[in-house]
C-alpha cells in the first residue's frame, strides 16, 4: 500500500478532534520544512502554520497537499508523525492493519484475552470440581491393592506430572502390591 493511500485512509483519525495538538503539528510542519529532503518550502510552512486558521483546517490542507506532492512526501509525512507523536503514530488505522497482514498469524492480544476472559472464579470453581472428582476417585475406592497414602498422592497426578507418567506410576504401584 502506498503511503498517499495509507493516509488518505488515515486521514479522518488524524483530524478527529484532540488526536493532536498545535504544537504536535508545528514541529511537523518545521520537520518537513527544515529536514532533508525538504518538503514543504517556507512559503506552505507558513500557510500551514498560521495561527489565524483552525488546527482542524490547517491539517487538513496539509495532509490534501502532501497527497498531491507524491508518495515520497506522504512517507516524509509519516516519518515526522513517528518521531514527534509516537503513540499516535503506532494507533493509526493503516498500522493496525500492516501489524497483522497474514490472516492465519495469532493476535497474541485477542488471544491472551479469550484465554483469561472467564476470570479466577471460573477457575476456581473447575479446580474444586476436579479436586473432589479426584480426591472421591481415588480415596473411596475399596482396591487394596494399591498403597493408600501413595494412591491419594497419585490421585492429583494430573495436575502434577500429567496422565501418562500416572498411568506408569500406577501400574508399578499395582505390581508392587502384589509382591
Amino acid at each position: 500500500q502506498s503511503y498517499c493511500h495509507r493516509l488518505q485512509h488515515d486521514m479522518y483519525f488524524l483530524t478527529s478532534t484532540s488526536r493532536l495538538n498545535e504544537q504536535v503539528v508545528d514541529k511537523i510542519v518545521l520537520q518537513l520544512n527544515r529536514v532533508y529532503p525538504q518538503i514543504l518550502t517556507n512559503e506552505e510552512a507558513e500557510k500551514f502554520r498560521n495561527p489565524k486558521a483552525s488546527l482542524h483546517t490547517r491539517l487538513s490542507d496539509l495532509l490534501k497537499h502532501l497527497q498531491k506532492k507524491g508518495d515520497r512526501h506522504c512517507q516524509e509525512f509519516y516519518r515526522a508523525l513517528q518521531i514527534n507523536a509516537e503513540q499516535l503514530f503506532n494507533d493509526l488505522p493503516s498500522r493496525k492493519i500492516l501489524k497483522t497482514p497474514d490472516p492465519t498469524e495469532i493476535d497474541t492480544d485477542k488471544e491472551q484475552y479469550m484465554l483469561n476472559d472467564r476470570g479466577p472464579v471460573f477457575f476456581l470453581a473447575c479446580f474444586s470440581m476436579a479436586a473432589g472428582l479426584a480426591l472421591f476417585w481415588y480415596c473411596c475406592n475399596s482396591e487394596k491393592q494399591v498403597i493408600g497414602r501413595a494412591r491419594r498422592i497419585l490421585g492429583f497426578s494430573p495436575i502434577i506430572i500429567g496422565r501418562h507418567v500416572r498411568n506408569i506410576c500406577m501400574l508399578y504401584l499395582e505390581d508392587m502390591s502384589r509382591n
